[in-house]
């Protein structure tokens, strides 16, 4: 009896080892099979923000017969209707597909799902928002899902959509009906403002296994006590908080604190991370891109380097605790936040692929590193820099910069860069370049005006970038508008005097420190005319060869000029928010700049093959899908009210 028994016990182990049962699921595999089947399951199709599609059934050779497939309207404009939104309003989401449905967020923060093949709309989440409140950014970029491991698609509550709102909550929906799930939070809601402060959110969280990492969006310049820019993992399943970091270390013995010096210094608040958090599940690690420290322009409070701020942060997403940092900007006094997605790919090295993570800046650097360690993968070195000459002040004496790897966006600005339309306005531009300070990149803000370039707006900006691991090649869309920041001692100047001399810039107190601050650009406004007044182009396109570090092809992106009363305007590029995505049919598609159109370039080259004029304006990032076997290019076109794009409420998408 025993030998039969052992003998059965031997048998079974021998079934295990040669035929083991299938474990669940993990999350790398699932969103491998996502990507696979043809669906956009992140807001970056994967959850390390890559923007990129194996589909190609359109492709290069005939994406000029794209056609529009069908449009769905939200309504949102409804909602702007006695408020003040419709200046502040920017329909920036990038929806997901998963399982034939299309799921998305307006700036309201009104979360949708339509039919992946229609349009047809399958429900509405309203969360209430006020459209009364005081809001910095009034947009969503999009909304995540997350997938309970232990359940079957046909389960209840087998998926959950979840988003975070303009008023600073996290909610999480069933995705087949809509309706809060009252297991998570408090019936179905979390109160993200509880513990810091008023903060809204603006990018979808990071989903990494069982958690939910989210940071927070925050404004700038009123004063130099922000809430804290604390970032947190929540319960997938509960909404329970697992663990909270801030970047600015508060206690004595903490990483980085002796990096924060002065009385006030631990007062000082943001260094949020407002950009979307890259998640690498297989290594349990998230990556951080942290912002400014409060307030943007000056430093005086916060002296020292003032780590985690302005820094890329991997942290191990099962405990909270940072794994390895980069600063890319010492103690920043040029708004010079990392505002995009860092993007997770593999790049070849002797001979070996290595994890690596890039990052792109608003100074149009690109830094790439390695995922595991922090070690860079393409050369960086500290060069000297300008210092400040404002009392209080203490800029720090050496910046980064890469070697390799080419800076977009303005990076020079002198009197011969100016620019008109006629020798008049030239002119002008010459003069008002002539008056200002201006001793190159890092130039710290003054008394006289700094001209600081690239500007808060990029270089890159939030619309961020997209690798083809195909053909090794990074594509993104820069900006090329330089910025003036000027101090005025409170001790002579009230926000009042200066708003009254400077009508048309922003002006903004800095509560706490001597200065107030005012921030314009370089363009005049003609007749009613919108000029720039640097040489185009305003806007480009760039393709980056990731093998080489080399810089592949730059084009104009779009125009912002009349082409008929300026037949060169679509070679001088335009203003652009809004990122691009890449496919394996060997196309780049990105809207974003101010004439209307969403565009297909080649990927190989730069070559326009496509372009169709959208309802409104295109300051989103389009995604790409396929179901019942045609695959569409869809794109929310609703407008960006700050930069005066036509105002809208629609998905638009495309098919052959």
């Amino acid at each position: 009896m025993m030998k039969k028994f052992v003998s059965v016990i031997l048998l079974s182990l021998f079934v295990i080892e040669c035929f083991p049962q299938k474990v669940k699921e993990s999350q790398n595999e699932r969103e491998i099979n996502f990507a696979k089947n043809g669906q956009w399951a992140n807001y970056g199709n994967d959850p390390g923000g890559m923007r990129y599609s194996p589909l190609k059934q359109i492709n290069a050779g005939n994406v000029k017969d794209l056609k529009l497939a069908w449009t769905y309207q939200s309504g949102e404009l409804k909602n702007y209707e006695g408020t003040n939104m419709r200046s502040r309003a920017a329909f920036e989401a990038t929806p997901l597909m998963v399982n034939g449905s299309l799921y998305f967020s307006t700036p309201t923060n009104r979360i949708i799902a339509i039919n992946a093949a229609t349009g047809k709309e399958q429900w509405v989440y309203d969360p209430g928002v006020d459209l009364k409140g005081d809001y910095s950014e009034v947009t969503s970029r999009g909304v995540s899902k997350w997938i309970d491991p232990d359940r079957k698609p046909a389960d209840p509550d087998y998926m959950r959509i979840l988003a975070a709102t303009i008023d600073g909550r996290l909610i999480a929906l069933n995705a087949t009906t809509g309706k809060p799930v009252s297991s998570f939070g408090k019936n179905g809601i979390i109160d993200l403002k509880e513990g810091v402060g008023s903060i809204q959110v603006t990018s979808p969280p990071a989903v990494i296994n069982d958690l939910i990492v989210i940071g927070s969006t925050m404004g700038d310049n009123w004063r130099f006590d922000y809430p804290p820019g604390v970032v947190r993992a929540y319960d997938a399943k509960t909404g329970n908080l697992k663990w909270s970091w801030d970047p600015i270390p508060r206690k004595a013995g903490d990483a980085g604190y002796d990096t924060w010096n002065g009385v006030k210094a631990r007062q000082t608040g943001a260094a949020n991370a407002w950009a979307s958090i890259s998640a690498d599940p297989s290594l349990d690690l998230v990556f951080v891109p942290t912002s400014c420290p409060s307030p943007d322009y000056y430093g005086g409070e916060r002296k020292g380097d003032n780590l985690y701020a302005n820094s890329i942060v991997a942290i191990k997403a099962s405990t909270g605790k940072p794994v390895w940092h980069f600063q890319t900007v010492h103690h920043d006094v040029w708004d010079y936040d990392i505002p995009a997605q860092p993007v997770l790919l593999d790049i070849e090295k002797d001979g070996k692929k290595i994890p690596a993570v890039l990052v792109v800046t608003k100074i149009g650097h690109i830094f790439v590193l390695n995922r595991k360690t922090g070690e860079h993968l393409f050369p960086v070195e500290e060069r000297t820099v300008p210092r400040s000459d404002v009392s209080g002040e203490e800029t720090a004496a050496m910046q980064p910069f890469p070697t390799k790897l080419p800076a977009l966006g303005l990076q020079k600005l002198t009197e011969d860069d100016a620019w008109g339309p006629t020798p008049d306005l030239a002119q002008k531009a010459k003069d008002r370049i002539r008056q200002h300070t201006n001793q190159g990149i890092f130039t710290p803000p003054s008394f006289k005006g700094t001209i600081v370039y690239p500007g808060n707006v990029g270089g890159m900006n939030w619309s961020g970038a997209s690798f083809d691991p195909d053909r090794n090649i990074l594509i993104t869309n820069t900006n090329r508008l330089a910025a003036l920041i000027t101090l005025f001692p409170k001790a002579t100047n009230t926000r009042q005097s200066v708003n009254a001399a400077l009508p048309r810039a922003e002006v903004a107190p800095q509560e706490g420190t001597p200065y107030i601050v005012s921030r314009d650009y370089f363009f005049i406004i003609e007749n009613g005319e919108f000029i720039m007044q640097t040489k185009p182009p305003w806007g480009t396109l760039a393709a980056i060869d990731m093998k080489t570090g080399q810089l592949k092809w730059e084009v104009p992106l779009g125009f912002m000029m009349n082409p008929q009363k300026y037949p060169d305007a679509v070679k001088w590029g335009s203003i652009n928010f809004g990122g691009a995505i890449t496919s394996a049919g060997g196309l780049a598609f990105i809207a974003s700049s101010m004439d209307g159109f969403i565009r297909a370039f080649n990927t190989n080259n730069g070559e326009v093959l496509w372009q169709a004029m959208l309802p409104a304006g295109g300051q989103a990032t389009p995604m790409t899908y396929e179901f019942n076997g045609r695959q569409y290019i869809v794109i929310a076109a609703g407008g960006h009210g700050k930069l005066g794009t036509k105002l809208g409420d629609y998905i638009v998408a495309y098919a052959l």
